[in-house]
């Protein structure tokens, strides 16, 4: 069965709030893509991560309206526990997704597949492939609380990947990283596209978002104000009036226009940008600055 979500006019509030987090939202995300969410600060999009994962309505309780349907189902008619295999969730800050409980990393991205059950020989092959393909098999003998926040979060993403969520929800996952730590998260959640996993990921480094998203959803005030393909949000100059991050190749792009230079497409991705100076020429395209 394809692995479907759909809001439909959904508003939520808080407990103890009076204005909605989340307000006559409608989006969908399909099977087997990459979505981006983008906005700015306060738009929405962790609430959005929230609804979708389901700690909406089973951690954070509220007022919530409208339909939020996974697989055609009611994100209130799951059970919990199965809802939390089906969709794992990668929080913002790795330290809030270490158990605690756990004295080694070994242990600690063990936690999920052990609940479940696997066989123990089966387990621990499967946290060493898992571990392997993160590239922290260094980490393994060490305890989980006495990690680097990109260590931490690539232990993150192990104990999710380990239990083979078909849906991944990912929140700023380089928030705290640097360049290299960002470059390296951005290789797991590659390989998680090549797998067929579908992902939902907020991202405020925006040239990223162009280079590995299908589509991107554009949240303001909280409410989804634009959704469609990477390149066709991405191009448009409504971002502008969202506040939304705009790619700097695109900004490349409006400016060029503005000057009067006319173009086949707006690029969105430095690659893009640099084909489009070679065809019509470097000094026009800077010259048009």
């Amino acid at each position: 069965m394809s692995e479907y979500i759909e809001l439909k006019n959904v508003t939520y509030n808080y407990p103890l709030t009076k204005r909605p987090s989340l307000d006559s939202v409608n989006c969908h995300f399909e099977e087997g893509k990459v979505y981006g969410i983008i906005g700015e600060n306060a738009s929405g999009k962790t609430t959005l991560c929230n609804l979708v994962r389901g700690l909406i309505p089973f951690f954070y309780n509220g007022e919530l309206e409208g339909e939020v349907l996974i697989d055609g189902k009611d994100v209130r008619e799951w059970d919990e526990a199965e809802l939390s295999v089906k969709i794992g969730y990668v929080f913002q800050n790795p330290f809030t997704q270490i158990s605690g409980v756990k004295d080694t990393v070994f242990e600690e991205v063990g936690i999920g597949i052990e609940n479940l059950g696997m066989p123990k020989e089966e387990m621990i092959q499967k946290i060493i492939e898992v571990c392997r393909l993160l590239k922290i098999e260094e980490l393994i003998q060490k305890n989980p609380l006495e990690l680097s926040g990109g260590q931490c979060q690539r232990v993150s993403f192990a104990s999710i990947i380990a239990m083979d969520s078909k849906i991944i929800v990912i929140d700023e996952p380089t928030s705290q990283l640097d360049p290299e730590g960002t470059k390296d998260v951005f290789e797991i959640i590659q390989l998680l596209k090549e797998a067929h996993k579908t992902i939902i990921l907020v991202e405020h480094k925006v040239d990223l978002i162009a280079k590995y998203c299908d589509e991107v959803v554009v949240m303001s005030k909280g409410t989804v104000v634009m959704q469609g393909s990477t390149h066709e949000v991405l191009s448009s100059d409504r971002l502008f009036e969202y506040g939304a991050p705009i790619p700097q190749a695109a900004i490349l792009g409006h400016r060029m226009t503005e000057a009067g230079k006319r173009l086949d497409r707006i690029p969105i991705t430095n690659e893009e940008a640099v084909e489009l100076i070679r065809k019509r020429g470097g000094n026009e395209v800077w010259q048009s600055n």
